[in-house]
């Protein structure tokens, strides 16, 4: 699957977007946070505040318990405001 990084959470990462595949125990928006945490220093300082990192999944918002299987993208940004 493709996961794409937006605003600093792709500054900390390092980059904008990657094809991944996580294993199989990773089922959930909350799982990939955690198992992409896990990935080295700068995955966890991108996610180190999981519960402020917003998710979706083929274009469409999610929840961290939302299932990731099937799906063909998903991103992760910051909380978003607006005016």
């Amino acid at each position: 699957m493709k996961v794409k990084y937006f605003a600093w959470v792709r500054e900390r990462v390092g980059k904008a977007e990657e094809t991944i595949e996580p294993p199989a125990e990773v089922r959930t928006v909350g799982d990939l946070i955690g198992w992409l945490s896990a990935r080295g220093e700068a995955y966890a300082y991108a996610f180190e505040k999981p519960k402020v990192i917003r998710a979706a999944i083929d274009q469409a918002h999610v929840k961290p318990d939302a299932a990731i299987a099937g799906a063909r993208e998903i991103a992760f940004f910051p909380p978003m405001t607006g005016g």
